[in-house]
C-alpha cells in the first residue's frame, strides 16, 4: 500500500535504549545476531540477591547525556531522554516538524521511576525532620518527570502526557498518540514507553508476583516511535508501518482468555482484516499464567506460524511497562530485514497482572 492510500497515522521513524545497546543500529543487530543480553546483577550496586538481569550494558546518565542537567536524574529519565535524542539526531530528521508548538510527547510507564519515590520517601521518614529532604530529588519522584525531561530537552511543546498502564503502557501510549493527531491536537507526535532496573523495582517484584508465578529476570530499555498523519509526515521520513487500530479492554476475575480474544478480534474488525491476514504476532510475554493465557489466545486467533516471525521479547527480559513500544520496535526491525513483510499485517498484545489488554494492529510499509 502506498503512502496516498494511507488515510490513518503512520510510524515514520523509531530509537531505542534497549539490553543490546543505545540506539536503534544496536536492538537491529542484536536481533539479526541472536544475542543473549543476559547478565549477573551486580549485588553490591544494586543491594539484590545473585541472579540475572538485562541492564542496558554501560548506561551511565552522566556519561551518555553529559554533566549538564543530569546531577540529580535518574535512571528511567535518562533512558528516555536518551531515547528521545537518537530518534530527533537521525540524520533524517526534521527538528522543524518533529519539535515545537506542534509537536507532542507521550510516554508509558508503571509509575515513573520507583527508585526515585522511594528514595524521597525514605529521606523524608529518616532526616531529623520529615521537611529536610534534598528539594533537588522532588521532580524524579513525580510521575512525569522523564516525560517533562524530554520535553525540556528538546523543545517539544506542544502536549506532555504520562500513562501509567503498568505492560499495557506502550501500546496505550500508541493509542493516545493517534487520537491527538486525529483530534487535531499536534501534527506529529514522539510516543513510547520506559522502565529502569533498580532495587527498588526488583523488591517490587519479588514480592508482588504470585503464589506459583517464576520469576522472570528483569530487562530495562526505553523505545520511542515517530507518529505522524501520513499525508504531513517529512519527505525525509520513509513509512515504516500504518496504524490500523489499537483497541483495550478489562479483564475480570476469570475472564482473561474470553476478554483478550475479544480485544484482538475487534482490533482486526476495526482494521477490516481476516485473521488470516497477520503476518507477525507479537506478544507481551506477562509473566505467570497469564503470558500463557495471552500466547495461547494469539495462537488461536492468528495462528502459530504468526507468532514466530519476530524474536521472542523475553530476550531483553522483563521490560513492564516499555514492552509495549519494544514489540513494535521490534517487529519494525524484523521487517526491515524480510521482503516478504512489506505491505503486510503485524499484530501487538498486551497484557497486564491488574486485567488491562491492549492489541495493536498494523500494516508495515510495503517496500
Amino acid at each position: 500500500m502506498s503512502t496516498a492510500t494511507m488515510t490513518g497515522p503512520v510510524i515514520s521513524a523509531w530509537s531505542a535504549v534497549s539490553p543490546y545497546g543505545i540506539g536503534a543500529q544496536a536492538l537491529v543487530d542484536g536481533l539479526r545476531l541472536r544475542r543473549t543480553t543476559s547478565a549477573p546483577m551486580d549485588t553490591e550496586r544494586w543491594r539484590v540477591p545473585p541472579g540475572e538481569a538485562h541492564p542496558v550494558p554501560g548506561f551511565e546518565v552522566r556519561e551518555v547525556l553529559g554533566k549538564k542537567g543530569t546531577r540529580s536524574m535518574d535512571r528511567v529519565t535518562g533512558l528516555a531522554v536518551t531515547t528521545a535524542g537518537r530518534l530527533l539526531e537521525q540524520p533524517d530528521a526534521d527538528r522543524a516538524q518533529e519539535t515545537g508548538e506542534r509537536a507532542a510527547l507521550v510516554l508509558g510507564t508503571t509509575s515513573g521511576s520507583v527508585a526515585s519515590m522511594m528514595d524521597f520517601t525514605r529521606s523524608s521518614l529518616t532526616a531529623a525532620r520529615p521537611f529536610e529532604v534534598d528539594p533537588a530529588q522532588m521532580p524524579n519522584a513525580v510521575m512525569n518527570c522523564a516525560a517533562g525531561q524530554c520535553a525540556i530537552w528538546y523543545g517539544i511543546k506542544g502536549p506532555n502526557t504520562t500513562l501509567a498502564g503498568g505492560r499495557t503502557a506502550g501500546l496505550a501510549a500508541l493509542n493516545y498518540a493517534t487520537r491527538l493527531l486525529r483530534s487535531g491536537h499536534a501534527e506529529s507526535v514522539l510516543c513510547g514507553a520506559a522502565e529502569e532496573f533498580s532495587s527498588a523495582r526488583y523488591w517490587l517484584e519479588h514480592h508482588s508476583r504470585g503464589a506459583g508465578t517464576r520469576e522472570q529476570a528483569l530487562g530495562e530499555g526505553c523505545a520511542m516511535l515517530l507518529v505522524q498523519p501520513a499525508h504531513a509526515r517529512s519527505p525525509h521520513r520513509p513509512v515504516l508501518a500504518e496504524v490500523l487500530a489499537v483497541t483495550s479492554r478489562v479483564a475480570t476475575g476469570s475472564r482473561l482468555r474470553e476478554t483478550l480474544t475479544a480485544c484482538v478480534r475487534a482490533a482486526l474488525d476495526t482494521s477490516g482484516l481476516t485473521p488470516g491476514e497477520v503476518w507477525a504476532a507479537c506478544p507481551s510475554e506477562a509473566p505467570g499464567p497469564a503470558g500463557a493465557v495471552e500466547r495461547q489466545v494469539v495462537a488461536s486467533v492468528v495462528g502459530e506460524e504468526a507468532l514466530a516471525k519476530v524474536p521472542a521479547l523475553s530476550t531483553l527480559g522483563d521490560l513492564s511497562a516499555a514492552s509495549g513500544a519494544f514489540q513494535i520496535a521490534m517487529m519494525l526491525a524484523t521487517a526491515a530485514d524480510d521482503r516478504d513483510a512489506a505491505g503486510r499485517i503485524g499484530l501487538a498484545t498486551s497484557v497486564d497482572r491488574d486485567g488491562s489488554l491492549c492489541c495493536a494492529v498494523l500494516r508495515l510499509a510495503a517496500s
